[in-house]
């Protein structure tokens, strides 16, 4: 039997996810009370685009999250430059209050199609521009690909997506041992079955290509994300494309799957820098403090 070895690894970075997330709470309008999101312009659909940020900001949270939670800093962090942000909830379930992107992906990203619609009705503007965690990083392409909404949104980023599925660390890869254990999985939280390597969703989600013409997409990914494994499944192939690693940025930065989307400023100094390309600037380990 081999020594137990501390896991110093797994530790450490959940100690960078709690030092961001001290870093996200002492920076002013780095975190925000739902209550106090339309008074900031988050969900304000008196919110009118300016011309220096023409399009509003759709906010599409991950499996699990919500509208609310998922968007705690990147939210107040936009408004705060400017634009005009919105968030929804998708994929909910029966009985399953709070924890959302449960449901079947297709219908979540018809539930995308209608928000954006409202977005859109209510602001004036022509277009969108989407920005999604995990799940939500990769259901927008099935709205862009299959739901008319390529001619709807400019620019997708995705923060930490599974565009090509995932292993979840190899776990799913266990499935067929057990009898019974996709199917169960399937049926009770389709949206998380849609979303393993190799599923039927997967294969028509990206057969004939990752893009559609006339959106421009970003993809940042980290290489300790231990929920889309391998991280490389995120990075997208096609014109107007930009994959963005995290430690190419700041090579100290330990976030994981979760702190990348909902805690980390040097992401959401590299997000603003995709939704404004033409005033970006450069992200370093001091975006932090932007």
């Amino acid at each position: 039997m081999l020594p137990w070895k501390p896991p110093w690894k797994h530790i450490a970075r959940a100690l960078s996810v709690l030092l961001l997330t001290a870093a996200a709470t002492l920076v002013p309008g780095a975190a925000a009370q739902a209550d106090d999101a339309p008074s900031r312009g988050w969900n304000d659909y008196t919110c009118k685009p300016s011309a220096a940020h023409p399009r509003p900001v759709v906010l599409v949270h991950g499996t699990f999250g919500n509208s609310v939670d998922n968007w705690l800093g990147l939210a107040p962090y936009l408004v705060n430059r400017g634009y005009c942000v919105f968030s929804l909830d998708y994929g909910q379930l029966p009985g399953v209050p709070f924890f959302n992107g449960l449901g079947p992906i297709d219908a979540s990203a018809a539930q995308l199609d209608a928000y954006v619609d409202k977005v859109l009705a209510a602001t004036g503007a022509a277009e969108a521009d989407l920005v999604g965690h995990s799940q939500g990083g990769m259901m927008p392409r099935y709205y862009l690909k299959f739901l008319g909404g390529a001619d709807k949104v400019n620019a997708l980023v995705g923060i930490a997506p599974d565009n090509h599925g995932t292993t979840l660390s190899g776990l799913t890869q266990l499935l067929p041992y057990f009898p019974g254990a996709q199917d169960l999985l399937t049926s009770a939280t389709p949206g998380l079955a849609d979303q393993i390597a190799g599923s039927a969703f997967m294969t028509k989600l990206n057969a004939g290509g990752d893009t559609v013409p006339g959106v421009r997409y970003t993809v940042i990914a980290t290489k300790y994300d231990e929920v889309v494994t391998p991280y490389q499944s995120g990075w997208l192939s096609g014109p107007n494309v930009s994959n963005v690693l995290l430690q190419d940025r700041c090579a100290l930065d330990l976030s994981e799957h979760v702190a990348i989307g909902t805690v980390d400023r040097i992401v959401f100094h590299e997000v603003n820098n995709a939704l404004d390309p033409a005033h970006a600037t450069p992200t370093t380990c001091a975006s932090v403090f932007s």
